[in-house]
């Protein structure tokens, strides 16, 4: 998957910069075509309360051992809330963007941190209905499919990231 999105990226980067050498020739990145679809994992089974609660413990407990209070959001293949906790002193404006993360990051089936580096590049994403492009949000895959996807938000994107990711990487342990 992350390699076909490098070689799409790659692609268009080399398409823009042949652009620019020439005055009369302009190409669109967007105008590249892809031999294969970008982030086609299918939908699995809904992710069920206790793994949720799972993953939000273990973020929790990877947050306070970073001294970072977080707002920690778990949603099911639908992008509908399964569990949510928010830590102790987390900001209440992190609430609605925890839960954000996690629906963008499911209905998109892929990582926020790509459409936050995407709308860098690419202004057309700012346009997409109900899009957070701020990492921290990442999809739960099991067995090729996704099942959920976990929000984090309290701390800057990267702290928020970093959590959200060790969480996720505890869900086929």
């Amino acid at each position: 998957m992350k390699s076909t999105l490098t070689r799409i990226v790659l692609a268009a980067v080399t398409a823009l910069l042949a652009g620019t050498s020439n005055a009369q020739t302009t190409t669109n990145p967007m105008d590249i075509i892809p031999d294969v679809m970008p982030f086609d994992v299918p939908y699995g089974s809904p992710i069920g309360l206790d793994k949720a609660e799972a993953l939000i413990n273990a973020v929790i407990s990877e947050s306070k051992r970073r001294n970072w209070k977080m707002n920690i959001a778990v949603v099911d293949s639908g992008g509908n809330l399964v569990a949510f906790q928010r830590m102790d002193g987390a900001q209440y404006a992190s609430i609605q963007i925890a839960e954000h993360k996690a629906r963008t990051a499911v209905r998109f089936r892929r990582e926020t941190k790509l459409l936050e580096d995407a709308i860098q590049k690419f202004a057309y994403v700012g346009t997409l209905d109900d899009v957070i492009a701020s990492r921290g949000g990442i999809p739960l895959v099991v067995d090729g499919k996704i099942v959920g996807a976990l929000g984090c938000s309290g701390g800057t994107g990267s702290q928020d990231e970093a959590v959200c990711k060790f969480g996720a990487a505890q869900l086929n342990k």
